[in-house]
């Protein structure tokens, strides 16, 4: 009987997200995203005591576009998620997919010691934790 190899969510989540005000409007957000794999916008905190966001794309073409809203009147707080469900970098990946799967969420912030470090979604619990999928692979 073989031992399996734990693959840990710190190992496949992305380490580069956006990390948003949210006040900013919809198009300050989208116009200020850096990265293009972008698929969620994390919304900071206000204060140590307040809890993270999240706006998705699809938040945004649902509730701004599909609504015929001006994303210059739109703010990222009118539309976001919060608080949002996170996860343990520590997490092994297939309790994280159990997680997602049973809440209904396509992504995840990770945080670590109430901070958030990386992003996690379905697409990197099976690309990059599968075997023969990346196996694990720490890249971004």
């Amino acid at each position: 009987m073989s031992v399996r190899e734990i693959v840990r969510v710190r190992d496949v989540m992305k380490r580069e997200f956006d990390l948003v005000a949210g006040k900013l409007t919809v198009r300050e957000a989208l116009d200020g995203m850096r990265h293009e794999e972008t698929r969620a916008l994390i919304v900071d905190k206000r204060h140590p005591d307040d809890e993270y966001g999240i706006v998705l794309l699809s938040d945004i073409a649902k509730q701004v576009l599909a609504a015929d809203r001006s994303p210059d009147r739109v703010n990222l707080y009118e539309i976001m998620s919060k608080p949002v469900l996170s996860v343990d970098p520590a997490m092994d990946i297939r309790y994280c997919a159990r997680l997602l799967e049973r809440f209904g969420i396509m992504r995840a912030p990770v945080v670590e010691s109430r901070t958030v470090i990386g992003v996690v979604s379905f697409h990197d619990l099976v690309l990059r934790g599968m075997p023969g999928g990346g196996s694990g692979s720490s890249t971004p």
